[in-house]
C-alpha cells in the first residue's frame, strides 16, 4: 500500500511518517526545494520524497502520476495563523489551489484512493459559551484568513465529495504540540525561551500573548493515529473532531512548562504577540470520531509538555 504525505518534512508530516512505516506502508512525501529536512533526516533511507510545488497543477499532475497512492494525508499548508494576517493572499491561495490541485489530479487519473483533509478547530471561529464542548455541527465562524482558507479547504473537501465521489474524509484538529513543533507555536515558543534561560542564551524573561485564552491540546503522535483511522474507518464526506475534550488556558499551560525547570524567570506581556482578533475558547467534543473508530486520546498533556522541553533540551 502506498501513501502520500504532502508537507512530509513537516511537524505533524515526520510523525505521521514515523507511525505510517511502523506499519509497513509505503511512504512518499512531498517537498520543496526550500523544505527544511532536519524533522524528518532519520527516515531519508526509508522514505520516497517527491519535490513538488502544490500551487502548480503541472507538477501535481506529474506527482499523483508518478505515486499512484491508495491515501493521501494533505498536510501541508500555511498552518500559522499570525502569518494570515500579514499575508491573507497568499494563505488563502497556498492551502486552497494547494488542494484543488490534488483533487483534479486524482480525477484526471481515476484513481481510486482515500484523501484526509488536515482542517482545523480555526474554522469554528467565534464560539458562545453555550456552544461549548464543541461539535462538527456548530456553525462556522472563523475569525482569521487562516481560518477562512481552512473553510474553504473543508468546503471544497465535501464538494468534491458529492459532485465527483472523491473519498475525501475531513479532519478538523483541535491545537496539538508536541517534540518538533515549530518555535512560532505558543506551546513550543515557551519551551523554547525556558530552555534558552536555563542555558544563559537569553535574559530569564519569558516574553507572552493573550494568556487567558483556552485551548484543547492533543498530543501530536495521537493526532497521527487519529489521522490513520479517519483513512482507514471515517465516513467519505464526513468531517470529524480530532480533540483531547479537555482545555485550560494558556497561563495554566506556561505554569506546567515553568514548574518543569529550575530557572527563575519572568513573565512580560509583549504587544506584538496580540492578535487583531481572537478565539477565546476551542473545546472539542470528539464522540462523533470515537465512535465511529474507537480513537481517543491515551497521552497525557503533562507528558506532552515535558517532551516538548526535552526535545528544545537536545536542540539548544
Amino acid at each position: 500500500m502506498k501513501a502520500l504525505i504532502t508537507g512530509i518534512s513537516g511537524f505533524v508530516g515526520s510523525h505521521l511518517a514515523e507511525y505510517l512505516l511502523d506499519k509497513n506502508i509505503e511512504v512518499y512525501g512531498t517537498i520543496r526545494h526550500r523544505s527544511r529536512m532536519d524533522h524528518i533526516r532519520h527516515l531519508l533511507d526509508k522514505v520516497n520524497l517527491v519535490e513538488c510545488e502544490l500551487r502548480d497543477p503541472f507538477s501535481v499532475e506529474k506527482l499523483i502520476d508518478e505515486v499512484r497512492p491508495d491515501l493521501i494525508f494533505h498536510l501541508a499548508a500555511q498552518s500559522f495563523v499570525p502569518t494570515s494576517w500579514n499575508a491573507p493572499n497568499d494563505t488563502i491561495y497556498n492551502n486552497v489551489a494547494g488542494q484543488l490541485n490534488i483533487f483534479e489530479a486524482v480525477r484526471h487519473f481515476d484513481l481510486d484512493c482515500k484523501i484526509q483533509i488536515a482542517c482545523s478547530s480555526e474554522e469554528y471561529g467565534h464560539v458562545d459559551p453555550s456552544e461549548v464542548p464543541i461539535k462538527e455541527s456548530n456553525p462556522l465562524r472563523p475569525l482569521s484568513p487562516y481560518a477562512v482558507s481552512k473553510v474553504a479547504q473543508d468546503h471544497l473537501a465535501y464538494q468534491y465529495y458529492k459532485s465527483y465521489g472523491l473519498h475525501t474524509i475531513i479532519t478538523r484538529t483541535f491545537n496539538h504540540t508536541g517534540p518538533r513543533r515549530g518555535a512560532n507555536f505558543v506551546t513550543s515558543n515557551f519551551a523554547k525561551q525556558i530552555v534558552e534561560i536555563e542555558k544563559g542564551l537569553k535574559d530569564p524573561i519569558l516574553y507572552v500573548g493573550n494568556l487567558q485564552a483556552q485551548r484543547d491540546f492533543t498530543d501530536v503522535r495521537d493526532v497521527v493515529n487519529a489521522y490513520w483511522l479517519a483513512l482507514e474507518k471515517g465516513e467519505a464526506g464526513e468531517a470529524y473532531n480530532i480533540a483531547s475534550g479537555t482545555c485550560c488556558t494558556i497561563e495554566e499551560m506556561l505554569h506546567l512548562l515553568l514548574s518543569m525547570s529550575t530557572a527563575k524567570i519572568a513573565i512580560q506581556e509583549d504587544p506584538l504577540r496580540m492578535r487583531p482578533s481572537d478565539v477565546e475558547i476551542l473545546l472539542g467534543d470528539y464522540s462523533k470520531f470515537h465512535q465511529k473508530t474507537g480513537w481517543q486520546p491515551v497521552i497525557p498533556f503533562k507528558q506532552t509538555m515535558e517532551d516538548l522541553l526535552n526535545y528544545w533540551r537536545a536542540e539548544l
